[in-house]
């Protein structure tokens, strides 16, 4: 009843500005259609939400990134899956995402936000990834480093998990003191390499060794099962980082589980990089991932926890390891669009988004 009330408090301002320009810059339609106020003969903007050409939550796209700096948030896809061990697929997830994104809106019941009323958004499609490991994760950190210079939160859709580290690589490059990572998986993600190369295993090794990421400032949530390699275990118990089993979030709950990854992530930094990697979750609930693991967060758990982060701000967020060519009716690439807005929405309703968002 209160999501009732607090509904009649938010605007309809860039709504009616969406459909204005949509009529304009579409055509009226025609007259056999007797209700003219928000269809226009080519479609332009948010309905039908079967069709149009997609950017995420169908967002500007922004052809010309040097303006990305008149936005508040960036959506960049990474196509990238050539650093995967097991199945390829995750370079079609940024397309995933986008297209059945087109299902929701921007409003969100229960947090009383609409991010288009509330927020300056682009989508600035996707980096150029060549058939390189080292120089892909190259164009990566350049591209991240662009947008958040620019005072612009990147919002990341990968992609397999390599790209956690060049993401964070670009981060640290525009954050003035430490960054905190608080990195939602089932595997570590610690590994120094993998088949002599940097892998999808191997993200968290290489982003501790950045300078101003240190690993104690680095926080893992839901870490098991049978696919956590013994040498990135090595390597997580050498640096000291901090790990939080799906064990121990049964145990002390979703709340503690929470303060602990906050309390680990932000002491003494100045900014929280977020990755959730969507195989993080039940494989029943995900099948479209690159690494399904039975065992994992029920999707209500896994979105409670960003929930909780969120409220804290974040400098940049990914979404990786949605593999279309394995999904089941866009189901896992839904959990990823369901996770990157409520995170958006939860920043916006606790007045978070911005560019440096917290000091020491």
């Amino acid at each position: 009843m209160k999501a009732l009330r607090e509904e009649a408090e938010i605007p309809l301002r860039q709504w009616q500005e969406e459909v204005r320009r949509g009529k304009e810059w579409g055509l009226e339609c025609v007259d056999s259609i007797q209700d003219k106020s928000e269809i226009s003969c080519f479609q332009r903007g948010e309905l039908p939400h079967w069709s149009g050409i997609n950017t995420f939550l169908k967002t500007h796209y922004l052809e010309d990134v040097r303006k990305v700096g008149e936005y508040d948030v960036a959506f960049l896809g990474v196509p990238f899956d050539i650093a995967t061990t097991y199945r390829a697929g995750t370079r079609f997830g940024p397309q995933g995402i986008r297209r059945i994104s087109s299902l929701y809106t921007t409003y969100n019941f229960e947090l009383g936000v609409d991010l288009r009323e509330s927020l300056k958004m682009c989508d600035v499609g996707d980096v150029f990834c060549p058939a390189n490991i080292t120089k892909s994760h190259d164009q990566i950190s350049k591209a991240v480093a662009h947008i958040l210079s620019q005072g612009t939160l990147p919002m990341i859709m990968g992609g397999d998990h390599s790209i956690g580290y060049p993401c964070v690589r670009g981060v640290a490059q525009c954050v003035e003191g430490k960054v905190g990572i608080i990195h939602l998986d089932r595997h570590i993600d610690t590994q120094e390499k993998d088949m002599d190369e940097i892998m999808h295993t191997c993200p968290w090794f290489h982003a501790t060794n950045i300078p101003n990421c240190p690993p104690t400032n680095l926080v893992q949530v839901g870490i098991g099962g049978w696919q956590v390699p013994r040498p990135g275990v090595v390597q997580g118990r050498k640096r000291g980082s901090t790990v939080l089993t799906i064990h121990d979030i049964e145990r002390i709950g979703i709340d503690k589980t929470i303060e602990i990854a906050l309390e680990v992530a932000w002491k003494g930094a100045s900014a929280v990089y977020l990755s959730f990697d969507i195989d993080s979750v039940d494989a029943g609930f995900v099948p479209g991932t690159g690494w399904p693991e039975p065992g994992g967060f029920l999707p209500r758990e896994a979105l409670a926890i960003l929930h909780g982060v969120a409220k804290e701000g974040i400098v940049a967020m990914e979404a990786v390891e949605v593999s279309p060519p394995y999904d089941i009716s866009d189901i896992t690439a839904l959990l990823a669009v369901r996770a990157m807005a409520d995170v958006l929405a939860t920043m916006v309703k606790y007045g978070r988004v911005g560019g440096r968002l917290k000091t020491a």
